[in-house]
Order: C-alpha cells, then sequence, then structure tokens
C-alpha cells in the first residue's frame, strides 16, 4: 500500500448551513461545485464578503485545489465560522444557467437563486490518490490481485490530483488489467471444490432482531464518530500531535466497538454490510495516518505544519507491508513491523500501528 497521506478535499461542496431552506436529512454525499464555476470567473468571499484568495496565493481562486482547500480551512478556523460564499452572480443570468443547470437546479430546491445570491461551500473528502499499489496492468505483489480504480496507486496522480487523470486510473488501467486477470484465473489450479482455507461467513440474522437492531445503531454512532476524529484531526491541515492524537482515539474506538459486538453475541465470522464497510473503515483511517507521520516534509495534498517545507531528498514514496497479526484486532489485520527510524519504531510499540519504509522498492510514485 503506497501513500495513503495524500487524500485530496474538494475545495467547494455545497455547505447546506448556508442555504435558506436546509435538507430534511443530512446528505449521505457532499453535492459538489464544479471547479468550473471558479474556471468561469467565480469569487470566493468570506461572510463579511471581503475576498480572501488573493492574500493566499497570486493565482487566487485559479490556485490548485490542494491551495484552496487550504485557504478555505484557514478563513473558517480564523474566524469560527462552518462556510465561505462563492459567488458567480455578477455574470449574465442566461450564461450561468446555461453554464451550470445542474447547480443552479440544487441550489434553487433549497432557496438559492446562484443568478443573484452567492454559493455556501466548504471542502469536502474527495478522493484518495494513493491505494494498493499496481503494475501497467494492474498487478499487484498479491498473485492472482489486480486492483483499478481509486484503490489503486499508479502513480498518474502523485502527490495530487487532476480530475481528468481518473479516467485513466478507473477505465485505462482497468481495461488494461482484464486479460492478465482472465489468463491468471484459467491457469489457476484453485477450483470451487478446493478445500475451504478459511471459515465461511454467516449471515448475522441468528443473532435475533433486537441484538442486531443494537449492533446496527452502535455500528453507525461508531462510524460517525470515526469521521469527526479524521475530519478533526487527519484533514486538510495537519500536525504530529494531532495525528498521534487520532491514532490513539481510533485505537481505542475500534477495540469499544469489537467489545461491544462480541457482548451482544457477534461472532467472528458473522457478515453485515455495515459492519464490513466499519472494518475497512478503520483498516483505511489507521494507514492514512500511519503514512502521515511517516513524512517530516509538505507534499501536495499532505500537508503538515509541523513540516510546512517541500523536501526534495523525500521524494519518495511511503510503502506499508501487510504482515502478520501480531497485536491485531478483530475487525482489521495490522501490519508488519519493518526496519525504519527510531521514532517510527518507538511509535508502533507504543501503539501496535503498521511502520511504513520509504522507497523500499526503488522506483518513486509520487
Amino acid at each position: 500500500m503506497v501513500s495513503y497521506r495524500f487524500v485530496q478535499f474538494h475545495p467547494t461542496a455545497l455547505a447546506d448551513e448556508g442555504l435558506p431552506s436546509k435538507p430534511t436529512k443530512k446528505r449521505e454525499n457532499a453535492f459538489l461545485i464544479t471547479e468550473a464555476v471558479r474556471g468561469d470567473g467565480g469569487i470566493l468571499y468570506n461572510s463579511s464578503m471581503e475576498r480572501f484568495m488573493p492574500f493566499y496565493d497570486e493565482r487566487a481562486e485559479l490556485a490548485p485545489r490542494d491551495v484552496v482547500a487550504r485557504s478555505i480551512d484557514d478563513q473558517l478556523k480564523k474566524r469560527n465560522e462552518k462556510y465561505v460564499l462563492l459567488d458567480i452572480s455578477y455574470k449574465p443570468r442566461e450564461k450561468v444557467l446555461s453554464h451550470f443547470p445542474n447547480i443552479a437546479a440544487e441550489c434553487l430546491r433549497y432557496g438559492l437563486d446562484i443568478t443573484k445570491q452567492p454559493i455556501p461551500v466548504v471542502p469536502a473528502a474527495h478522493y484518495m490518490c494513493g491505494g494498493v499499489r499496481a503494475g501497467l496492468h494492474g498487478e499487484t505483489n498479491v498473485k492472482g490481485l489486480y486492483v483499478a480504480g481509486e484503490v489503486a496507486c499508479t502513480g498518474l496522480h502523485g502527490a495530487n490530483r487532476l480530475a481528468s487523470n481518473s479516467l485513466l486510473e478507473a477505465l485505462v488501467f482497468a481495461r488494461r488489467a482484464v486479460q492478465p486477470s482472465i489468463d491468471h484465473k484459467n491457469k489457476s489450479s484453485i477450483y470451487p471444490g478446493s478445500p475451504d482455507q478459511w471459515p465461511r461467513p454467516t449471515v448475522a440474522l441468528s443473532l435475533g432482531g433486537d441484538e442486531l437492531d443494537k449492533i446496527t445503531w452502535k455500528t453507525r454512532e461508531t462510524r460517525k464518530e470515526l469521521q469527526s476524529v479524521m475530519w478533526n484531526y487527519v484533514g486538510i491541515v495537519r500536525s504530529t500531535t494531532r495525528l498521534q492524537a487520532a491514532e490513539v482515539r481510533i485505537w481505542e474506538l475500534e477495540a469499544e466497538w469489537e467489545e461491544y459486538l462480541f457482548e451482544h453475541g457477534w461472532k467472528p465470522t458473522m457478515v453485515t454490510l455495515e459492519a464490513c464497510e466499519m472494518r475497512n473503515l478503520f483498516c483505511c483511517a489507521k494507514v492514512v495516518i500511519s503514512s502521515a507521520l511517516s513524512r517530516t516534509e509538505s507534499r501536495g495534498l499532505h500537508y503538515t505544519i509541523d513540516f510546512p517545507h517541500l523536501e526534495e531528498s523525500k521524494r519518495l514514496p511511503t510503502i506499508i507491508f501487510p504482515c502478520s497479526s501480531m497485536n491485531s484486532t478483530w475487525s482489521s489485520t495490522q501490519l508488519h513491523k519493518q526496519p525504519v527510524q527510531e521514532r517510527v519504531q518507538k511509535r508502533q510499540l507504543n501503539t501496535g500501528t503498521c511502520a511504513p519504509a520509504e522507497g523500499r522498492s526503488g522506483k518513486a510514485v509520487e
């Protein structure tokens, strides 16, 4: 797994708190206000209608996504506010409606006319540039495992992301992976009648409705807290202290969740959609934090106030190796300790987190 610290935040998602009429239900996914609005002349203001982007970057609203997202984040923190304003209303009405019909329609649902009023926006987690390291045909270091799309780290994005590169990652690499994966399947000696190597998963319905409802409720509450920890401590602007605090809290949260499940009759082989997603979220969260803590520089989407500058000597991938189940929890397989810096080793011994290795496979992917 490579470069998980590079998590892109879209700078301008629709901020429901700033709409004249609030949605009755919280959105499952953010509604993104395309960068084309800024490209077409949209201007960012704080709540006092002060334009702020020129103070952060000479390119102003046309700066890269990571710069705009950090600038908005800084404004929100300094002013203790929940959103900023993106204004395109000074443009001709017909042009705005013809260029951005979906945005106009979504905002109008909640009483906001973007041809007359600015759009409330806030950054939102958007895309993972790191992932499972993939070769030119989607192959990985696990024989028979091929990856494509956001789960893969192909090197196309580097430390940042251009939206069009996702087409390459999702379509070109997926197409390339098809034939090798078919060839591997045809040559494989594994067939449906092979002896089971792992216990078969079981549906959790045997717990009964009440217990299953309690587990589902606990899982959803745990998911909300995990998301809150990641947003507040592992977000757009990071620090070593806050990353370490997040690491500790996530280990505690995972242990609390597991304990609750097993107290209510859960078995290790049981599966539900919510539980499987929760396990994956814990795993990804810990890998992101471990990857971020291993670096003593800022690069692209990874910005830390403790090491704010880019260092060319560190233009190497952070590689994390899967491994033994030492110090593992039920919900996520932990990663093997590798010989790295004393600081990282000491942190691993204290917390049980995975150990990154810098540039261990030679060629840099950033």
